[in-house]
């Protein structure tokens, strides 16, 4: 299926890896010029950079000044934004463990990032009459975990403004919508200090057993790829789905068992 996205410019956050390096090439292949935004590059997009398929935007969002100069760099065609960069450390001593800094470095990377730099490729977008926004969500959105208490009420945060965002601009040519996966095979979850690991070593366990513990509670008994989350972005950035706006997409392997 042709989408209709060749000869466009994303702009990705979170880029080089996980997720976001998933979302870069996706778009790649279809023909996008893709600015990914990382504060490090990866072999993953030293390809697509090779290819002249992406350009890098050193810059860490954690700054407040990183969204200014990551859009100033993307220039003055932006045709999807792709809000994706975010962190979810397991919080294994529980609610009391987790301090003011770490509250509010939660709130700064999942939900201020996006706040910041969609507030200034907004501007471009509407001079332009059309754009499509495209936020990185969470299943913790609405599935509230101890665990990972501060990264889901971000998402929870993340998921309001999205929402509340795609009514003010809709009328404007700008759609804006999320993505929300489950568990999804990429280093916050597998890697050396990703989740599992920190839960078994809390637990006196083994990583592999946090994993297929976790899988056993998805319908399709298995994570969700990276490319999987990024076939439901291709969908919602390009004009196959022009009147979706203020949606949301699951891709969770089940995991979530209500409407």
């Amino acid at each position: 299926m042709d989408l209709g996205l060749k000869g466009r410019v994303a702009v990705v956050t979170g880029a080089s890896r996980g997720i976001g390096l998933a979302i870069a090439q996706a778009l790649a292949a279809e023909g996008v010029q893709v600015v990914a935004a990382a504060r490090t590059s990866s072999d993953g997009l030293d390809e697509l950079i090779q290819k002249g398929q992406a350009r890098l935007v050193e810059v860490d969002l954690a700054d407040r000044e990183g969204a200014r100069r990551l859009i100033e760099a993307a220039g003055d065609q932006i045709d999807i934004l792709v809000n994706n960069v975010g962190a979810a450390p397991a919080r294994t001593g529980g609610f009391l463990s987790v301090t003011d800094e770490q509250w509010e470095e939660a709130f700064n990377i999942n939900l201020f990032a996006t706040v910041r730099v969609t507030r200034e490729a907004l501007p471009v977008m509407l001079a332009r009459g059309r754009g499509s926004i495209v936020n990185i969500s969470s299943v913790n959105a609405v599935f509230p975990d101890p665990g990972v208490i501060d990264y889901a009420a971000t998402k929870s945060a993340l998921a309001n403004f999205s929402k509340g965002l795609s009514k003010e601009v809709g009328g404007r040519g700008i759609r804006v919508n999320t993505v929300s996966p489950g568990p999804v095979e990429t280093e916050v979850w597998t890697g050396s200090e990703g989740i599992a690991a920190t839960v078994s070593q809390a637990a006196g366990g083994a990583p592999e057993d946090v994993i297929a513990q976790v899988a056993a509670s998805m319908v399709t008994g298995r994570f969700s790829k990276p490319a999987e989350v990024a076939d439901a972005v291709l969908m919602l950035a390009s004009d196959r789905m022009g009147n979706v706006t203020g949606a949301n997409i699951t891709v969770d392997g089940g995991f979530l068992t209500t409407w």
